[in-house]
């Protein structure tokens, strides 16, 4: 078993369109959050506050500089993640396609490397 993350990059139009239908959205995420805790496979799940309420720090010089939301310049923007664990990427990309909030946007399928693959310092 392995884990991975599932990324939701929504835009400001997804974003839009999803609060739109809020309550019919949060009670199918719901239902979904339901079905995977129910085929063991959920291990977290987060949604993120809106991107006028964050910050960016860009690390671009010498000196970080922190660019207050809301960012203009972004095509996508992270909105949340599941992390699973699963047997194969496929099966992650198979629980990707049934996110119910995504119209509109795209999910990042990644898998997280266990502690013994990350390499360790002098190899």
């Amino acid at each position: 078993m392995s884990k991975y993350l599932l990324i939701i990059r929504g835009t400001d139009e997804s974003n839009a369109a999803m609060m739109a239908d809020i309550d019919e959205m949060m009670a199918a995420t719901r239902r979904f959050i339901e079905e995977m805790i129910g085929a063991g496979v959920l291990l977290a799940a987060e949604g993120l506050d809106d991107p006028a309420k964050g910050a960016v720090v860009h690390f671009s010089g010498e000196t970080p500089v922190v660019t207050e939301g809301p960012y203009g310049e972004t095509k996508e923007l992270f909105g949340g993640y599941f992390l699973l664990e699963v047997a194969s990427q496929e099966d992650a990309i198979e629980w990707a396609k049934r996110v119910p909030a995504a119209r509109g946007s795209k999910i990042e399928v990644r898998r997280v490397p266990g502690s013994d693959e990350v390499p360790q310092a002098g190899q």
